[in-house]
């Protein structure tokens, strides 16, 4: 399988920028590690060799990140404040960086993306195609967590209302963004064994059915648990329905 790796100096991070991806053709996904991973994690834990087939067929080329928006989240050295500003940045960089390095590989200035992610990547999955349907047109969370708030201590910040899907899609008015996200999809699917929170999904899903937004809910039950076997076998038919 071919990988190929780019490492930059980003004006979004503080820390150099890095993106690997695998594949040579197809729809582009940017997969997102689980709890803070870095960029190679889903290759480290054979997410990639279960996507092998999609890759090999040229279905999609799978792009990954560093998490360094969830370790800030999960390190809890700032304050929650400064963990807020700082997801807000990391997003800035995947839109304004990662997005258009990704077209270029791909030879093309406006090819949508896919998103995905397991775990606390599931949350970002959904969180950039939430903010950008201009660019990501699905997104697949698997075991996702998708509300952030317990890390907060208190009243959550303006920063994190406008990055946490839960908090401003309620409120998001009718308009272009709106209108946008009700032509994607969002896949949520999760088990219901050890570790796994299936209720983050069900709250998610509730807000998108209020806000009309397609998407589908899927409880894949007691014998699959937050871990990666479980992804490695649930991850790949979701992108094969996207791809």
């Amino acid at each position: 399988m071919q990988k190929e790796a780019w490492t930059w100096s980003s004006e979004y991070l503080s820390e150099p920028a890095r993106l690997a991806r695998w594949g040579h053709f197809g729809t582009p996904v940017l997969l997102f590690p689980g709890a803070g991973g870095d960029f190679e994690e889903v290759e480290r834990f054979h997410l990639i060799r279960a996507l092998e087939p999609l890759v090999a067929a040229g279905r999609m080329k799978v792009y990954s990140v560093d998490g360094l928006a969830m370790r800030t989240w999960l390190r809890a050295t700032l304050a929650p404040e400064e963990c807020a500003r700082r997801q807000l940045l990391y997003d800035a960089f995947l839109y304004e960086e990662v997005v258009p390095r990704v077209r270029r590989d791909c030879q093309s200035a406006s090819l949508e993306l896919v998103a995905a992610g397991v775990s606390f990547g599931a949350f970002y999955a959904t969180t950039v195609l939430s903010l950008h349907p201009d660019v990501f047109r699905a997104a697949v969370g698997i075991s996702g967590n998708y509300d952030l708030s317990a890390f907060l201590r208190g009243v959550p910040s303006s920063d994190f209302q406008r990055s946490s899907p839960l908090h401003f899609l309620p409120g998001l008015i009718e308009g272009p963004r709106l209108q946008q996200l009700r032509r994607r999809t969002f896949i949520l699917e999760t088990g219901e064994g050890d570790l796994e929170r299936p209720d983050a999904s069900r709250q998610l899903a509730t807000v998108l059915t209020a806000r009309a937004i397609p998407h589908s809910l899927r409880l894949r039950g007691a014998t699959r648990h937050h871990d990666w076997s479980s992804w490695r076998e649930l991850l790949p038919a979701c992108l094969a329905e996207l791809t």
